[in-house]
C-alpha cells in the first residue's frame, strides 16, 4: 500500500525520497525491520493473551528431558509469525504482482488449516487435533491452486533468449520472448532446464496434458514441504530458526530470478515480475527472527500448527514460483531428513511387528531430533548444530547458482 501512496506522490509530487519505493531493495529492508518491530512488540501481547485464555500446550509424555517442564506452554504463537508477513507484505509490496498475491493465499490458506489443528487440540481436547486426511485435503487444495495460477494465469511467463544478438547502432542486443512455461532448474548441471513434459512418453502424444502432470507435482511438494515442516517444529526455536535460514536463501535466489543483469550474469532463468518476492521474503525472515526471540529456548511460545503448516508451505509455494522446487532436496535437507526419518520410522516398525510379531525401530524416537535427544544431547545445542547443517544446505544451493 505504502508503494503506491509513495509511487504516486513522487509522479504527481515530486516528493523527497518517495523514489526509493521504486527500488526492491530498499522495500525489502523495510519489509525485514516492519515484520521484526511487529513481532517483537505485538508478539509480547498476543503471549499474554494466549495465556489469559489458557491456550496452553498439552505435553505427551515421551520420556524426554525438561519435556514436562513446557507443559502450559503458550501455543497458537504462529499468529505472530502470520502478522509480521502479512502487514509488511501489503505495506511494501506491489499487490498487483500474481506471485505475491500467490504467495499471501498460501499463508492465509495454511495458517487457516493450522488454526483448525490447534483450535481441536486446545479446545475441543482432542489431542489427534485436525484428522490427517483433512490437513492432506487442505494442503491439496493449495497445490490445486497454485498449479493451476502457475499454467492459467497469463502473467506468469519465463524469459527465453536467443542465441544470436542483433547489432545497433547502440551496440549489441540480445532478443527474447516472454512465454508460458512448465520448466524448472536443475542443479549443478549445465544445460539444467528440466521440461515437465519430459515426464509424459512421446508415443502417448499426450504433451497438452502436460499441466496436469505439473499441477499433481505441485501438490505434492506443497504437501510434503508442509509436512516436514511440521514434523520438524518439535524443540524450542528449531522450525523458526531453519525456516529463517531457507528465506535467506530464497531471498537471494528470488532476487536473482527477477532480476535481468544478475539472471544473465550468472545464466539462471529469468523469470519477469518475480524480483518483487524478495520483499516477501524478507518479510518472513523478519518475522521467523522476529518470532524466535520468543520462540528460542526456553520457549515462552510454540507457534504450533498455525505456524509450522504455513511455514512449509510458504517455502515450497516460493520454491515453486522462481522455478528452483528441484532444489528443494538440498535447500530444505533438514525437513527432508526429518520427514524421511518418521516415514522410515513407522513402515519399518509395521514390517517387523508383522513379519515378526513385534515392532522394532530404527531410532530411539522419531522425528530425528527426538532420537538425538534420547541420546543425551540438550535441546539447545541441538537446534544450533541443525541450524549450522541447515545454513551449509543453504549455501550449497546458493552456490549451485554458478557451479554448474
Amino acid at each position: 500500500m505504502l508503494y503506491y501512496l509513495f509511487d504516486y506522490l513522487d509522479k504527481h509530487f515530486n516528493f523527497p525520497g518517495a523514489g526509493l519505493f521504486q527500488y526492491i531493495t530498499f522495500r525489502a529492508f523495510a519489509a525485514v525491520i516492519t515484520s521484526l518491530g511487529i513481532a517483537a512488540i505485538w508478539g509480547k501481547a498476543v503471549i499474554n493473551q494466549l495465556r489469559k485464555l489458557q491456550i496452553g500446550e498439552d505435553i505427551r509424555d515421551l520420556g524426554l528431558e525438561g519435556q514436562m517442564q513446557k507443559k502450559g506452554t503458550p501455543t497458537m504463537g504462529g499468529f505472530i509469525i502470520l502478522l509480521s508477513l502479512i502487514v509488511p507484505t501489503l505495506l511494501f509490496a506491489k499487490l498487483h504482482n500474481i506471485y505475491i498475491i500467490l504467495l499471501l493465499v498460501t499463508a492465509v490458506w495454511l495458517g487457516g488449516v493450522g488454526f483448525l489443528d490447534d483450535y481441536i487440540k486446545v479446545f475441543k481436547k482432542n489431542k489427534e487435533g485436525l484428522s490427517g486426511k483433512f490437513k492432506i485435503v487442505g494442503q491439496i487444495g493449495l497445490g490445486l491452486i497454485v498449479g493451476l495460477t502457475m499454467w492459467f494465469n497469463d502473467d506468469i511467463k519465463v524469459r527465453f533468449y536467443e542465441k544470436a544478438k542483433i547489432a545497433s547502432n547502440i551496440g549489441a542486443v540480445q532478443q527474447f520472448t516472454d512465454s508460458k512455461a512448465l520448466i524448472s532448474t536443475v542443479p549443478f548441471l549445465k544445460n539444467n532446464q528440466f521440461d515437465y513434459s519430459y515426464l509424459i512418453p512421446d508415443f502417448l502424444g499426450l504433451d497438452q496434458y502436460t499441466w496436469v502432470v505439473y499441477v499433481i507435482a505441485v501438490i505434492f511438494i506443497i504437501t510434503a514441504v508442509s509436512n516436514g515442516a511440521n514434523i520438524t517444529d518439535g524443540i524450542d526455536g528449531l522450525a523458526a530458526g531453519t525456516s529463517m535460514i531457507i528465506g535467506i536463501g530464497l531471498a537471494i535466489l528470488a532476487y536473482v530470478s527477477g532480476n535481468k543483469v544478475f539472471s544473465q550474469y550468472l545464466n539462471v532463468m529469468f523469470i519477469p515480475n518475480s524480483g518483487e518476492l524478495a520483499v516477501f521474503c524478507a518479510a518472513f525472515v523478519g518475522a521467523c527472527i522476529g518470532f524466535l526471540w520468543y520462540n528460542s529456548f526456553p520457549a515462552q511460545v510454540f507457534m504450533g500448527d498455525t505456524g509450522s503448516l504455513m511455514l512449509g508451505g510458504v517455502i515450497a509455494t516460493l520454491a515453486i514460483v522462481i522455478r528452483k522446487e528441484l532444489l528443494i532436496p538440498v535447500l530444505c535437507g533438514i525437513f527432508l531428513i526429518e520427514l524421511v526419518s518418521v516415514i522410515m520410522q513407522v513402515s519399518y516398525f509395521k514390517y517387523t511387528k508383522k513379519k515378526f510379531g513385534e515392532g522394532r525401530r530404527i531410532f530411539l524416537m522419531s522425528p530425528l531430533h527426538h532420537h538425538f535427544q534420547k541420546k543425551g544431547y540438550h535441546e539447545a545445542k541441538l537446534v544450533t548444530r541443525f541450524w549450522i547443517i541447515c545454513i551449509l544446505l543453504v549455501v550449497v544451493s546458493v552456490v549451485t547458482l554458478k557451479l554448474r
